[in-house]
């Protein structure tokens, strides 16, 4: 039995060794979060409480022109900030913004970013009256948007049924970042075959580093400091992946992105750094384990049901 539905138990310690990608095993994500948040919709999140705590109702113009900010602001930053440093990254996109803001979509396309899977709005597959129905709206018009084929996949705020991995499989996702218990990616028990699970981040992102928790403007380049330390103890053993969760109307913030420009420098400098995107990583764990997820493919018809 195992005390996880989806993923098999196993220390770090105990992992077989996997070939770094290009000889590096110190691999980079940047994860950029691109959502769209109806205005006539109760806010997922906000910067500001109500006067006296009570939760407004539509509009809530306060907290709908924060997440904006990002949209028009803080997401051409970012972009410039990457491109000029030639990194890669994966927009974990709602599907919807590429209607609803079709020039940002296609500039990320133009960019060359991945597109991930998001969900069609902001709003939990838990909360979605046919999930399947979303999902498969969501890949089509990504792939509408990019011309390329979705092949990961990250539900919005981390939201899955119990039926959720199943029907990702079998809409043809191969990488899912939703399950965060390993720096490396790790093979998924799913009713469909197996599927890789990709690492995501709380540690290094900035809704909690930021928003929830309200940190100082320099947090995300401490903790970056810290993680490589720990890391660098580990990386004769295995690979280590670092995933930054970024949301443009947060990391794009004036005072944030000057630190996280700082990180960004801090990790290109380094001759053991690659940086990478969900499919770049999901293949080299495909190649690099080179057992197709077998010790979950017998254990296909136990998925949850």
């Amino acid at each position: 039995m195992w005390p996880n539905p989806r993923v098999p138990y196993r220390m770090a310690s105990q992992r077989p060794r996997l070939e770094p990608l290009d000889g590096k095993p110190l691999m980079v994500h940047l994860a950029m979060n691109i959502e769209y948040w109806p205005f006539d919709r109760p806010m997922p999140r906000g910067i500001i409480p109500a006067p006296h705590g009570a939760a407004p109702a539509p509009p809530d113009v306060p907290n709908y022109a924060w997440v904006e900010y990002g949209m028009r602001v803080g997401m051409p930053r970012i972009m410039k900030m990457t491109a000029d440093r030639g990194l890669p990254v994966s927009a974990f996109m709602n599907a919807q913004v590429a209607d609803v803001y079709p020039s940002l979509s296609e500039a990320v396309v133009d960019a060359g970013w991945e597109l991930v899977g998001h969900g069609w709005f902001q709003q939990s597959l838990k909360q979605a009256d046919d999930e399947t129905a979303v999902i498969r709206r969501s890949l089509s018009r990504l792939k509408e948007a990019s011309g390329i084929k979705t092949r990961a996949w990250l539900g919005p705020g981390l939201g899955e049924t119990d039926h959720t991995v199943d029907i990702l499989k079998a809409e043809g996702v191969e990488f899912l970042h939703d399950w965060t218990l390993d720096d490396l990616p790790v093979w998924m028990r799913t009713r469909h075959g197996p599927m890789v699970g990709l690492p995501y981040t709380f540690e290094l992102n900035d809704v909690p580093v930021y928003a929830i928790q309200q940190s100082s403007s320099d947090e995300m380049l401490k903790r970056l400091d810290a993680t490589i330390s720990v890391y660098e103890r580990e990386l004769d053993q295995n690979p280590r992946i670092i995933t930054f969760g970024l949301h443009p109307h947060i990391i794009g913030v004036p005072h944030i992105a000057y630190y996280f420009e700082k990180a960004l420098d801090r990790l290109a400098e380094r001759n053991d750094t690659v940086f990478v995107t969900s499919s770049i990583m999901g293949d080299w764990f495909v190649a690099a384990d080179g057992t197709d997820g077998a010790e979950v493919a017998a254990f296909t018809e136990g998925a949850p049901q």
